[in-house]
């Protein structure tokens, strides 16, 4: 039985607002539990090929340019105020759980951070997938052990995803995708 064809029995049966409050709490429930921003698929009018991927840093949201106007859009957590980059670069490498190698800056913030924390760890902030990107192997596209973390401005300069999302961009892209980073 459909949700409000339920609904509407219950209410009829003298149900009344005791069921409609309980339904209510659980479909808030379930709407605070779901990842906010899923990827989906919207209008894009930007100058990017077909395949590129564009991440507007503003916005805090991951493009993958289709070519029919349209783009896969994902939330991501971008780097903070002072950790952003601008620019084009290429993707690099693709990586299946990855081990992660704190960069200097971030063993200098950090020093009690292992040399290596091993792929499919907990503790790995790479989380299920990684798309290094050119220009250094500092920065990558990449899933998360942290995902409350996504939406917001908190990495030094790499961009996390939903495990979820970054297996579907993963599966998407090859090396040499071009990766246009904007405001």
């Amino acid at each position: 039985m459909g949700y409000w064809v339920m609904v509407i029995s219950l209410l009829d049966n003298g149900w009344g607002s005791q069921v409609m409050l309980r339904t209510s709490l659980v479909l808030l429930a379930l709407a605070v539990a779901m990842p906010a921003g899923a990827r989906e698929i919207v209008a894009y009018k930007g100058e990017a090929a077909p395949g590129a991927i564009v991440i507007k840093t503003k916005e805090r949201r991951l493009y993958l340019v289709q070519g029919d106007g349209t783009a896969i859009r994902y939330q991501v957590a971008v780097g903070k105020a002072s950790k952003q980059w601008l620019g084009e670069v290429l993707v690099e490498g693709k990586h299946i759980e990855p081990a992660w190698s704190p960069p200097d800056e971030i063993k200098r913030d950090n020093p009690k951070l292992p040399d290596v924390i091993p792929g499919g760890s907990p503790r790995n902030p790479m989380g299920a997938r990684a798309l290094t990107l050119s220009g250094g192997g500092q920065y990558a596209i990449h899933g998360t052990n942290r995902p409350d973390s996504i939406g917001t401005f908190a990495s030094y300069g790499c961009f996390r995803m939903f495990n979820d999302d970054i297996v579907d961009l993963f599966e998407r892209v090859s090396v040499g995708t071009p990766v246009l980073v904007l405001r």
